[in-house]
């Protein structure tokens, strides 16, 4: 995969992701499903210019809803908390 817009949906900004930052440098993402630890890494490292140590993988199965008598499932999904190298950090709200 050569893409890395395409492999890195969106950075998950949540209070757990941003505890992760703040006291461990890890960072979460929803990437594409297909994926593969390598793939990712790749693409953090060049669309961030940050070195990466180590990622970690998650495949989030989508919830059951409903809306009145009608059922449905979200989609499933693929998590990755990716571990930076001391003094490297990302700014998703630079500017």
């Amino acid at each position: 995969m050569t893409n890395h817009h395409a492999i890195i949906r969106r950075p998950i900004i949540t209070e757990r992701a941003s505890d992760l930052q703040e006291k461990h440098g890890k960072y979460v993402f929803e990437v594409l499903a297909q994926a593969n630890k390598i793939d990712i890494r790749r693409a953090i490292e060049s669309m961030f210019d940050v070195d990466v140590v180590k990622v970690n993988t998650n495949n989030m199965h989508g919830k059951l809803k409903r809306l009145g008598r009608f059922q449905g499932r979200r989609s499933n999904w693929k998590k990755a908390v990716v571990t930076l190298a001391q003094g490297h950090s990302i700014d998703f709200f630079e500017g």
